[in-house]
This record gives structure tokens, C-alpha cells and sequence, in this order.
């Protein structure tokens, strides 16, 4: 049986792994000050369980749904509470924070929140209704924090707190995701340094090599989890620790610090979830989960562009290869699912699934839809396609051929794939009302990734969708139904069992059963123009039981039916009849 001593015991041993040299028990004693925890906090159990089948998140800016003269955060509950009720129980707030540039990322302040957005106490109410995650922003900080700014004057503690690297290191294995230069000279009174940044010089890398830094983030977590939060993304975390003639991405330190962030956070909260943010390959994204013993939760980064080239090319082959390769999530752990997000379409999350040729012909359909792309930098001086920036619905109006008026349907079939796949659902805000491209606001501030970053304005938005007809009502009352469909079926929990089915390239198919192995779905998307038609006996379903389709509710009498599935139709083929709402 574990003790309640072994919370020094662990965080020792892990600062251990990360400050060989540094009086580690003394840090641990430090850490578990700075989280108010102590050697007789309960030991939380091996496994809490974290979700259900009823999980349903939202991405959000806290400014995405506008009113004249209210804190946007008051704005976004009321959109919640209005517009999508019950529907959603989980909500991802944007950074919230003072900022100076990436819309939040390149935070200024970590224990305040924009006054135009509102204060802690709407976070807090926020919370009150809904499961809050917050961003750990844990990377990088602005270049106008107070932190670099005693840097720039060589005071402490901030003149220890960023990396400084002699600008003729070995740097060329180091992983980009930007084309801008990876070091800033920056003048201070000792001289020039030249310090890192990995994503823009106005965001400035933290220097983990310094224990410290440890302190002061959980310092700003603890401070997090008493506003309310319970979820806990970590920005970039993938980057975050540094070392000259590396690639400087995935480094075992970076592992240790979130196994660290873990004992931390579990202890201090049983309920609290660590969600790791590193849009890189695959293989090296599964890497996050570790021994069930890192993060709770990885986002699913292959799933967007893999289901917007098969919705595309009207092929499921690669997002079925991809499928039968992904190991179910380990026991505490599960997935997060998502097609959209403040970001664009990852394409590095696509190497080694798809040929370079096939990344190149998204990029080009992308294009033809309004689309942009975003870049990072290569060894000398060469350039690779980082992202596709482009609004989701705009994206899902034609394939590869061109524009058709398939377009709805395709999106909902998007999503109805999503929702079914091993894993939680996060919907971001502008696919939940199928938001066009902004052209206007990627004009204004130049930046590729505010085509899909739109603010609404909240009277303009209710007064669309009272309107049956508009596409956003259409949309929003689609996606609603799938929801509420789901959150009604154990065998959709994010840890229920599930099996990729061999139909056709043209029939994305998999079957999920309940963790009592009392439902069974059949998951069937019709992912191309043409009609299906497949045979009930392709399916083996158990012929004493009674068979029907959640969605539209068709009943199959005879198992030698054949079924047929319209252009971009989904099927939920379900042993067992929703419950009455």
C-alpha cells in the first residue's frame, strides 16, 4: 500500500532525473509549499475516472461571441447556456491572459485576465456550470513580461529565467515550427545575449534547465486550480526543454517535467486532467501518454488532416491505416478528438501517413477553398508546409474535383466521425456554427491564422439563428442531434472497445462495444459522392438481437438487408434503442 510520504519520494526522484546536482528533496519540500500540499496529502488512486460517454468540450476564445459593453466572458456562458445547454459540458477558454502578440499565446501577465474579457470570478462561474481548461502557456512567455524585462536589466530573478546560446552553437538538428530566427540578440548591460525563441522573438523561451522555473509554475497552477480549473492543456510542451546539437523536441526532460506536472496536479486535485499540446508526428505525439503516468489525455493530431484528405479524395485508405495503428489509450488515459481548432490543420501530425505528394494536393485543394498555408524552417534556410489555415466548413465544399453542393452533408459526416471514435469530442466554436472563412480579419492583421479565428457579434449571431433556414442554424442543429445522440450510448465512453472494419476505400467503418459489452455500435460514413450499398451480412451482427440506426432512427427487421448509404451519410447501427432525452 502507498503512503502518503511517497509524494517527497516521487518528486524528489523526478527532480532528481531533471537537477542532478541541485538539494532536490529541499525543491520538493519547495514544489509541494508553492501547491499547498504536504507529506500527508492522500495518495489519489492508480486510475480516477475521468470521463464518460456524456463528455463534450468546446474550444473557445473568451472574445469569440462579442456583445457591445459586456466582459466577453459573460458573452461566451451566455452563448453556452443559450445556445447549446447541456449539450456541452466541458469548455476550453483560449488564453484569457494579458498579451501581446498570437492572440494570447505570448502571455504577459499568467495570473491576470484581460479586462475586456472579464475577471476571475466569470472563469470561475464559467466553472460553476462546466468543466474548465485552461492553457498552461508553459513554453515561452512575452517579450514585454516582467520576467524579461529583468533580463534585459540583468536582474533577478528574471536574468536567469530565458536561454541564452552562443550564437555560433551547433543548433542545425533543432525542430522548427516557425520560418523566423530561432535566436533574438537582445542588448543588456553585460553585453548582447542571444536568447531563444522558438516561436516568434516577441515569445521567449523559458529556461527549464532552472529549477526555479519549476516554482514559479506551480505557483500559477496552483493559482488556476483555485479559480476553478480542472483541466490543464500544456502549450508546446513538446518544446520546452533545450540543449545545444539536439533537436531540442521530446528531449527526456521535457518528459520528466510533465510526469512531474502530474504528480503534482493529481495530488493537489484528484479530479484535475493534464491535455499535452504537441502537434508533431504521430508516433512521437502518442509518446505523451508514457506509462499512463504523463498526460491523461493527447490530442488526436492525425485525425483532422487525415479525415479532410479522405473527405477529399474520397478514399478512407490512409485515415483506415491510420486507424488500425493507433493503440487503444492505456487505463487513466483516453484521447481528444477534434477536426478544428484556433490553429490551422496541422500537416506535420501527417508525415509518414501520407506521401509528400498527397500533403502537396490538400494544400492545393485547400487553396481552391480560400485556404492558406503556413510554414517552419528547415535546415539551410529551406521551408516545409506547417499548417493549413482555412475555416472547416469552407474547407468540407468540394473535394479534390472542385466546388459541389455537397457541402453540408460532408461536415456533418466530418463530425459524426468524430464523435463515434475511441475518445473525447472537442468541437471548436466556429465549426458548432459553420463559420465562413474571416478574409476581412486575416486582412487586417496579416496573419494567416485569423481566417479562422472570427469574432461574432452575439446580436447579430442570436438573430441567425432564429432563422431555420441560415446555414449556422442548419449546422448547429445537426451537430446538436449527433451530440446529444452520443452522450446517450456507453459503447461511444471514450475507453469503450474499438475495431477498424474492412468495407471499402469508399465506407470509413468501425465498430465500438461498451465497456459491459452490452451495446455494440456500427460505426458506417459514406465518405465519397456515390452512393453505398452494402449488405447487413458484411456487418456479422448477432441476429437475436434487434437492430437500428441512432440517427435516423431506421429499424433493420431482416439481417439480409442491404443498406444504403446516400453521399457523405454516417450510420450509428446500435444493438441497443436511445434512451428517451
Amino acid at each position: 500500500m502507498r503512503t502518503p510520504a511517497e509524494l517527497l519520494t516521487r518528486l524528489t526522484a523526478h527532480l532528481e532525473f531533471l537537477y542532478p546536482q541541485a538539494a532536490c528533496a529541499d525543491l520538493a519540500q519547495a514544489l509541494m509549499q508553492h501547491m499547498r500540499l504536504s507529506e500527508d496529502t492522500p495518495m489519489p488512486a492508480q486510475f480516477h475516472n475521468h470521463w464518460d460517454a456524456g463528455d463534450i468540450w468546446m474550444i473557445s476564445y473568451g472574445d469569440s461571441v462579442r456583445r457591445e459593453g459586456e466582459p466577453g466572458l459573460r458573452g461566451l456562458r451566455r452563448f453556452l447556456d443559450t445556445h447549446l445547454g447541456s449539450s456541452i459540458n466541458g469548455v476550453h477558454v483560449l488564453p484569457f491572459f494579458p498579451y501581446t502578440s498570437d492572440d494570447g499565446f505570448a502571455v504577459s501577465d499568467y495570473l491576470a485576465v484581460r479586462p475586456d474579457l472579464g475577471s476571475w470570478d466569470d472563469l470561475r462561474e464559467l466553472a460553476q456550470d462546466r468543466r474548465l481548461m485552461v492553457d498552461v502557456v508553459i513554453n515561452h512567455c512575452s517579450s514585454e513580461h516582467p520576467w524579461f524585462a529583468q533580463f534585459c536589466q540583468d536582474q533577478k530573478p528574471g536574468c536567469d529565467y530565458f536561454v541564452v546560446m552562443d550564437p555560433g552553437a551547433d543548433l542545425r538538428q533543432v525542430v522548427r515550427p516557425r520560418t523566423s530566427s530561432l535566436l533574438r540578440p537582445t542588448p543588456t548591460p553585460s553585453g548582447v545575449k542571444h536568447v531563444w525563441c522558438t516561436f516568434s522573438h516577441d515569445q521567449v523561451d523559458l529556461n527549464f534547465a532552472n529549477p526555479q522555473m519549476l516554482l514559479e509554475l506551480a505557483r500559477i497552477v496552483r493559482h488556476y486550480l483555485d479559480q476553478g480549473a480542472r483541466v490543464f492543456r500544456l502549450d508546446a510542451v513538446a518544446f520546452l526543454w533545450k540543449a545545444e546539437a539536439s533537436p531540442s523536441l521530446n528531449l527526456p526532460q521535457t518528459h520528466e517535467i510533465v510526469r512531474l506536472l502530474r504528480t503534482l496536479i493529481e495530488h493537489a486535485d484528484p479530479q484535475a486532467v493534464i491535455i499535452t499540446e504537441t502537434n508533431i508526428p504521430n508516433r512521437e505525439n502518442l509518446s505523451y501518454f508514457g506509462n499512463a503516468n504523463e498526460a491523461h489525455v493527447v490530442y488526436n493530431f492525425s485525425l483532422p488532416p487525415l479525415t479532410l484528405h479522405a473527405l477529399w479524395s474520397g478514399s478512407c485508405r490512409y485515415l483506415k491505416r491510420w486507424l488500425m495503428s493507433m493503440p487503444p489509450a492505456q487505463d487513466g488515459t483516453t484521447y481528444l478528438n477534434f477536426l478544428a481548432s484556433h490553429d490551422g490543420i496541422g500537416l506535420r501530425p501527417a508525415e509518414g501517413l501520407l506521401s509528400e505528394d498527397e500533403i502537396l494536393q490538400m494544400i492545393a485543394t485547400a487553396e481552391r477553398f480560400g485556404g492558406q498555408v503556413s510554414w517552419r524552417a528547415l535546415e539551410h534556410g529551406e521551408r516545409k508546409p506547417y499548417e493549413i489555415n482555412i475555416a472547416l466548413f469552407d474547407a468540407l465544399q468540394g473535394t479534390t474535383a472542385g466546388p459541389d453542393t455537397q457541402g453540408l452533408a460532408r461536415f456533418i459526416c466530418a463530425h459524426a466521425i468524430m464523435l463515434a471514435l475511441e475518445g473525447i469530442p472537442a468541437f471548436y466554436i466556429h465549426s458548432l456554427l459553420g463559420t465562413r472563412n474571416d478574409t476581412a480579419g486575416m486582412a487586417l492583421t496579416g496573419q494567416a491564422r485569423s481566417i479562422n479565428r472570427h469574432q461574432w457579434d452575439a446580436q447579430a449571431l442570436d438573430t441567425l439563428l432564429d432563422q431555420p433556414e441560415a446555414i449556422h442554424t442548419q449546422v448547429l442543429g445537426a451537430l446538436r442531434h449527433l451530440i446529444d445522440l452520443r452522450k446517450l450510448q456507453p459503447a461511444f465512453h471514450p475507453n469503450a472497445t474499438q475495431f477498424t472494419l474492412h468495407l471499402n476505400d469508399e465506407v470509413f467503418a468501425f465498430w465500438r462495444q461498451s465497456q459491459n459489452r452490452r451495446q455494440s455500435i456500427f460505426v458506417l460514413n459514406n465518405i465519397s459522392q456515390h452512393t453505398q450499398h452494402l449488405a447487413l451480412t458484411q456487418l456479422n451482427l448477432v441476429a437475436t438481437d434487434s437492430w437500428q440506426d441512432l440517427i435516423s432512427g431506421q429499424a433493420f427487421d431482416s439481417l439480409t438487408d442491404t443498406i444504403e448509404l446516400r453521399p457523405y451519410q454516417s450510420m450509428w447501427i446500435s444493438n441497443v434503442a436511445p434512451r428517451p432525452a
